[in-house]
């Protein structure tokens, strides 16, 4: 699925302590697996972001699991305490084992 497009904003500078809210997007239509070709009559194959994982320097900060339920296109919007300047790394998985990553630097400042 090469139309497959992560966005993260996440601030470029933020103090020692500070509590950064971070908002990702990802371009996904979502399978569920329950629908059906309209033109065939066959299901459409399950296809889902099935879990998000953002770390810090190597070391986890948030992650969760989706469901087929969730809608296309996930936006996950999360709240972390910066501990120092590092990069934020972003990762999502799909059913098929095809992993999206995106990686954004934060200063102090």
């Amino acid at each position: 699925m090469s139309n497959v497009k992560p966005r993260v904003k996440v601030p470029k500078k933020a103090e020692v302590g500070e509590i950064i809210t971070i908002k990702t997007l990802i371009s996904h239509p979502m399978e569920s697996g329950q629908r059906k070709d309209r033109s065939t009559g066959e299901l459409i194959p399950r296809k889902i972001i099935n879990r998000f994982t953002a770390s810090f320097n190597g070391e986890t900060v948030f992650w969760t699991e989706l469901e087929p339920a969730v809608s296309s296109n996930p936006y996950i919007e999360f709240s972390v305490k910066f501990p120092g300047e590092g990069t934020f790394r972003f990762e999502w998985v799909d059913d098929d084992g095809t992993v999206y990553d995106l990686e954004k630097d934060v200063k102090v400042g």
